[in-house]
């Protein structure tokens, strides 16, 4: 798996746009590889089954068994395989030349990416605890940027954001709800993009859940703070739950019971920029239950 990824990043690397895009084919493959692969098992299985387990969806547990996903996950860990890290400095590059279709697809598909990295390796969400990573997702709202970048922009956002309070404390201290609020009062966003910002804002309006503390283990110096955070998911059932102690909050930091913010906080947050709309906005999330009804 090494030896693939040091083949993608050298692409990732590149300053030429045919090997990006070979480079973001590579991690894609990658990636399907790993979410494809069926659980290890030596007995050979019909066509019927092949193709019915085919069909399943696989969520993190049903993955525990794969020894792919687990040499994935650990190479994840450190910052050299890290290909969320990589991802970002190559986001980073293509933005400062966007205005290029073929760039723009290129930024799309990066961000693609992005999402499922950060889905199926949590740990580098805290990368966005980091203003500069997160102001590059801030960047690609603009108005300049095509609608296909901001709604690719807005869902990788809400994934960085799910269940990591600490990104949603940064996210607000860049004027992250000025930004998303602009663009979605801007005559010029288009109304696909509009759509996907109401998500956003029912989603921001939900209640928090603190982040499970970071693991106590060995880290590269170079991996910068937190890469090891961990976020609710079934992660504890995949690597059997044991050996993740939690560490106190260090100085500079706080803890989970810090960084959360109340529902009604957010409200009063998120009134300054949308005045009267909040409240409907709430009275859907009570209604419809569109997240599975966590505020009841």
């Amino acid at each position: 798996m090494e030896s693939l990824l040091s083949l993608a990043f050298d692409n990732l690397s590149s300053f030429e746009a045919p090997r990006i895009k070979k480079g973001l084919k590579q991690v894609e493959g990658l990636l399907a590889q790993i979410c494809l692969s069926g659980p290890s098992s030596p007995r050979k299985q019909s066509a019927a089954e092949a193709a019915r387990d085919k069909e399943q969806h696989k969520g993190l547990a049903d993955l525990a068994g794969d020894p792919a996903f687990r040499e994935f996950f650990k190479l994840q860990e450190g910052f050299e395989w890290n290909i969320a890290q990589r991802l970002l400095t190559t986001l980073d590059w293509l933005l400062a030349r966007g205005g290029n279709g073929a760039y723009d697809l290129l930024i799309v598909h990066c961000l693609d990416l992005i999402q499922g990295v950060l889905l199926l390796h949590p740990p580098s969400k805290a990368l966005f605890s980091r203003s500069a990573n997160m102001n590059l997702l801030l960047d690609l709202l603009e108005p300049l940027n095509c609608p296909a970048i901001q709604s690719a922009s807005v869902i990788t956002l809400v994934v960085a954001l799910l269940d990591m309070p600490q990104n949603m404390r940064v996210f607000e201290q860049l004027d992250g709800l000025l930004t998303v609020t602009s663009a979605f009062k801007s005559r010029e966003t288009g109304r696909d993009v509009k759509f996907r910002i109401t998500e956003f804002l029912y989603f921001y309006l939900t209640p928090e859940t603190p982040s499970i503390p970071r693991a106590d283990a060995h880290v590269n110096a170079a991996a910068g703070p937190g890469l090891l955070q961990r976020s609710p998911s079934k992660l504890a059932k995949i690597f059997g739950g044991g050996g993740a102690a939690p560490s106190s909050p260090g100085k500079g930091q706080r803890g989970d019971g810090d960084v959360t913010r109340s529902v009604e906080a957010k409200k009063e947050l998120l009134d300054r920029y949308l005045p009267g709309v909040v409240d409907e906005l709430l009275k859907d999330l009570h209604t419809y239950k569109p997240f599975g009804g966590i505020l009841s």
